[in-house]
């Protein structure tokens, strides 16, 4: 492992260490499990060609300051939360109880001490973030198989260490028979809506990693995309404070759009299954083949890699393995720029 990964990886385990005690949420146990699963990662962390590093952006430690006194707003809401409050971990905030039915107990506050609230990381309405699942509108069925793949390691994160991936094994460990299926229930049942934008562009606002996704520098200037997306919120403070109703905007390199189109709807040079075949017309999903339209673009990559890398390896996934074993990086970032460019339709089921 080069230096600087090595440095990466430490930073990120700062980070980790230091934002839950600047809010104080962070439980004795849980500690050595974070400490553990970062020496594992420095241990065994490889970078394959496959994973490019751009796909899981970290979280410096200058994100960690928290308040716990000042009220914030976000638009088109009347609840105020302290940014201590957002990122409780079993209580997050609900900006908008009125767009979704009564939340479950497990997702609205999870079990402490090691069994986070799902609506910390997929958000009350599903909808989740650029650094995780947007659950509203998947089939029951297949949220339920994924836990059940967490909890089996059948599912692994790509990049040992990424605090986002490694999370999900911890609460699929943690969570009851019960527990998954009734967070099923509840996702299963939300109107999906997309909240990412694509935009083609060769140039960029120069960013910074923060908190798992892609901050503006202000007054920076622009930055050349090169060959990747570029995924972030337009307001960063939003993003801290979970809110649930912003619109995320993933840059793509000019072209990947149309190309991703051609690849989703054809294959690759007719040497890989289009797209199509599996997930539907419009990749709205088929029975219990999930949707892809309208899903953030870079948690669509993290999947493509998982599935060329093994990580994901499970039989429902075998036929996925033909399929990202002819895809070069360059055609993921194609057909996850043009899945997230569509209007998703109703699921059929």
């Amino acid at each position: 492992m080069s230096p600087s990964k090595e440095e990466s990886i430490l930073r990120q385990l700062d980070g980790a260490i230091r934002q839950p005690r600047a809010g104080k949420l962070l439980t004795a146990p849980l500690l050595p499990i974070i400490i553990a699963v970062f020496t594992i990662a420095l241990a065994v962390f490889q970078e394959p060609s496959d994973v490019p590093p751009w796909a899981f952006p970290g979280s410096p430690k200058d994100s960690a300051g928290v308040d716990s006194t000042r009220l914030h707003h976000i638009p088109n809401s009347e609840a105020r939360f302290t940014l201590r409050q957002a990122i409780d971990r079993f209580a997050p905030p609900d900006w908008h109880p009125s767009g979704h039915p009564p939340m479950p107990d497990v997702v609205a506050h999870g079990r402490r001490a090691d069994l986070f609230a799902c609506a910390y990381s997929h958000l009350p309405n599903g909808t989740g973030r650029p650094e995780n699942a947007a659950l509203a509108g998947l089939p029951e069925g297949y949220i339920i198989a994924q836990l059940a793949d967490f909890r089996s390691s059948a599912r692994k994160n790509p990049l040992p260490g990424w605090i986002p991936g490694n999370s999900m094994h911890a609460v699929a460990m943690s969570a009851t028979e019960a527990d998954v299926a009734s967070a099923a229930r509840y996702f299963s049942r939300l109107r999906f809506t997309p909240q990412v934008r694509v935009i083609e562009a060769a140039r960029i606002p120069r960013m910074r990693e923060a908190a798992f996704v892609y901050a503006r520098i202000p007054g920076a200037g622009t930055e050349p995309i090169g060959s990747r997306i570029v995924e972030g919120p337009p307001d960063f403070e939003r993003h801290e404070l979970r809110d649930d109703a912003m619109t995320y905007v993933a840059y793509v390199p000019p072209g990947s759009i149309k190309r991703g189109r051609s690849i989703a709807t054809k294959g690759t040079n007719g040497l890989a299954t289009a797209c199509v075949t599996c997930h539907g017309k419009n990749l709205v999903g088929t029975g219990l083949i999930p949707p892809l339209a309208g899903r953030y673009p870079t948690y669509i990559v993290r999947q493509l890699i998982a599935f060329k890398t093994g990580a994901r390896s499970t039989p429902a996934s075998q036929p996925m393995q033909p399929v990202v074993a002819r895809l070069t990086v360059a055609d993921m970032i194609a057909v996850a720029a043009y899945a997230g460019s569509l209007a998703p339709a109703h699921h059929s089921r």
